[in-house]
């Protein structure tokens, strides 16, 4: 067993316990597999994320751009057991195909597990979730919300979600959210499944008064974003930021291989930084990190800098 694996050192010592045979549990902090992938230091508990190069006639045949993310090898955990609260889990029973699922943007829920009031456990087998609640789960008017235009500010109402991040979300995606800390004055509400299933007066009184109600699988960035993205009627595979880092970096390359001596990219966080390392590397180029965060930022050379 181990304890809040938290450093790179730790999480290598669990995969090689984990190859020779040992069943481990451990825990780490994450709060869901999504942030867990995105985690530079912890990711290899669940496989880890790799930049892959296609070839032409392989991104025809996927439909997909040249470069694609992909798991790096086996995950060291074969389940992953989210804490959404004291009474409620998110159980991933494979792994390797949660991952990989996640990184083509697929939906693959996880099993959820919750104590009723009784004290009974129930189990929620898993079903294809949205980011939204469809009809029959959250008999909820919508429309009012998705008229509005990013020209015109938003004003949301946050029941267990995080304010923070429902910061970074609209900053993200340069949206005009307010947060507001009342029902009456918001134009829409946003919360966890759990929370919507209890029915709590906050939620009660949007629903009397027609607030539409977004139901978020978890309480996440990409998450948020991806229900902002709906009400304002976005693309959001368009607005996936490490979709665009790396369709950035590919034309950066191309612009490299066709004779141009450097490339600036734009700023990214470390982890989206590595990755356009590698795909640099793959390209037989050099690339060097300058400025510092958050204006960080690589720089793809055609030739090695003397």
């Amino acid at each position: 067993i181990i304890d809040e694996i938290g450093r790179e050192l730790e999480a290598a010592a669990a995969r090689t316990i984990a190859e020779r045979g040992v069943q481990l549990v451990g825990t780490a902090h994450g709060n869901t597999l999504d942030n867990l992938l995105q985690n530079p230091t912890l990711c290899d508990l669940v496989g880890g994320i790799q930049a892959v190069t296609l070839s032409d006639e392989e991104a025809r045949r996927r439909g997909t751009q040249k470069t694609v993310l992909e798991r790096k090898a086996p995950p060291t955990f074969d389940v992953v057991i989210e804490i959404k609260d004291w009474q409620y889990l998110a159980v991933h029973h494979d792994v390797s195909a949660s991952v990989d699922a996640l990184l083509r943007g697929r939906s693959h829920p996880p099993e959820m597990r919750y104590r009723d009031e009784s004290g009974q456990v129930r189990v929620e087998k898993a079903t294809t979730a949205l980011p939204v609640p469809s009809p029959e789960e959250a008999p909820l008017r919508t429309a009012p919300a998705r008229q509005e235009a990013p020209s015109r500010v938003l004003r949301v109402y946050g029941y267990g979600v995080g304010k923070n991040r429902l910061r970074q979300a609209a900053q993200n995606l340069h949206l005009p959210v307010e947060l507001v800390v009342d029902v009456e004055s918001a134009d829409a509400v946003m919360t966890l499944k759990n929370y919507y299933r209890r029915r709590p007066q906050p939620l009660t009184n949007a629903e009397r008064r027609g607030v539409p109600i977004y139901v978020l699988r978890s309480n996440t960035v990409n998450q948020i974003e991806s229900c902002l993205a709906d009400i304002f009627g976005l693309d959001v595979a368009e607005l996936d930021p490490m979709a665009i880092a790396m369709r950035e970096t590919e034309q950066a390359i191309q612009k490299v291989l066709s004779g141009k001596k450097s490339v600036d990219l734009v700023p990214r966080n470390s982890y989206i930084r590595r990755l356009q390392h590698e795909l640099a590397r793959q390209a037989n180029l050099v690339s060097h990190s300058y400025g510092k965060d958050p204006r960080r930022h690589v720089r793809i050379f055609a030739t090695p800098r003397r």
